[in-house]
């Protein structure tokens, strides 16, 4: 996540740094264009490309970047230096080798000397080798702006990635359906450059007159991910809309996804969420009127009582989440029909890995199952026969 911001000092020497190359880059151009009073004639602000293919490549660009410090302007003035999209600080191959410690070398003893008066220095990279001797001089001398990619590897990116969104949005006055919101997190990411893109598309394709996306608006707009394909499938199986499920699946199947990884992924997981969720309901009462109240009651059960449901990484409780965005559609079911849906699935992958028999035929009939375990007042309607 972006750390907040430092205002800029009045020192000479800026950089930005991050995995988030669309946060590096906007607030970038911001704070350059800061710097400069938004005036470049092309003559006295100089801008570098950081962008090295080889250890050779990264000395001279370091090199001409010394040089552009210590060149005074032709009519005298302040001067920018902007090293830009710096790629050899990282720990890589380029980054480790003698010919650019050299360089950088050279860099940082230049910066260290003192710049001419009036001249500063506008360093920015996406990755920065922290172990190295020069971030902990860019730490102590620099001011320092760092932005990084939310962590989609640990509990709770979703909801960071979604309190970002939903920032964004309300700054262009939109505002999401909670499905809409939950479908856009898993279809852009946590990128904030492809965040503020797909957000300006909807944008523009709501007009004036409709302000509020609605999930066929995410559908229609935004690319669909195999993260997105994951959680559209499960959705489509608990509510029991046969002819989406089955139309995803064959999407993926075409994409070449093994139909094993799509029970794997997706069905199993949105199976086995709607048992728990509905068993959790009938045997412990637990309050779902919001996640809050939902994810107490759950880590206030007895250790034996929570010792079967699933646990987050990190060991801090229940990982609640998937089970309490079944808890609505659960409802639909009673427990003994998810009981042999459980079966019926663990047969289907069964037969998936140890039959011959057509895989899409399997899942298909999966699905069909599914639906059919559904309370008949709540199954949707079925298109009327001609």
């Amino acid at each position: 996540m972006a750390a907040k911001p430092k205002p800029p000092s009045s020192g000479n020497f800026f950089a930005l740094i991050g995995s988030d190359e669309g946060q590096v880059r906007e607030q970038a151009l911001l704070l350059y264009n800061q710097l400069t009073g938004g005036n470049d004639d092309g003559f006295t602000h100089e801008t570098i490309d950081g962008i090295a293919d080889n250890s050779d490549s990264a000395f001279t660009i370091c090199s001409s970047t010394v040089q552009a410090l210590l060149t005074i302007p032709m009519f005298g003035g302040d001067k920018v230096v902007w090293l830009r999209n710096a790629n050899f600080l990282a720990d890589n191959v380029t980054g480790r080798s003698q010919r650019t410690e050299d360089g950088v070398e050279g860099l940082r003893a230049t910066l260290l000397h003192g710049l001419p008066p009036g001249v500063k220095f506008l360093l920015t990279a996406q990755g920065v080798d922290k172990r190295r001797g020069f971030w902990k001089f860019i730490e102590k001398t620099a001011e320092v702006q760092t932005f990084d990619l939310i962590d989609t590897s640990r509990e709770g990116w979703t909801e960071q990635v979604a309190a970002l969104v939903t920032k964004r949005s309300r700054e262009l006055g939109l505002s999401f359906h909670a499905d809409a919101l939950a479908l856009f997190v898993l279809l852009a990411g946590e990128a904030t450059q492809q965040i503020g893109n797909e957000l300006e598309k909807l944008d523009l394709y709501l007009g004036p007159a409709r302000r509020e996306v609605a999930i066929d608006d995410v559908r229609q707009l935004v690319p669909l991910s195999r993260a997105a394909a994951v959680f559209e499938t499960g959705q489509a199986i608990q509510k029991g809309d046969v002819a989406r499920a089955i139309k995803l699946i064959d999407q993926q199947l075409d994409a070449d996804e093994s139909a094993i990884g799509i029970m794997r992924a997706s069905i199993i997981p949105t199976v086995r969420n709607l048992f728990m969720a509905k068993l959790i309901s009938e045997r412990f009462k637990v309050a779902d009127g919001s996640y809050g109240a939902y994810a107490g009651g759950l880590n206030r059960l007895p250790e034996a009582d929570r010792a079967w449901l699933p646990q987050k990484k990190d060991g801090s409780g229940v990982n609640v989440f998937p089970i309490f965005l079944c808890v609505k559609m659960a409802g639909n079911f009673e427990l003994e029909g998810l009981l042999r849906v459980m079966d019926a699935t663990l047969k289907a992958d069964q037969a998936l890995v140890t039959t011959g028999l057509d895989h899409r035929l399997i899942l298909h009939r999966l699905i069909a199952e599914v639906a059919a375990a559904r309370k008949a007042s709540n199954r949707p309607p079925q298109p009327a026969r001609r």
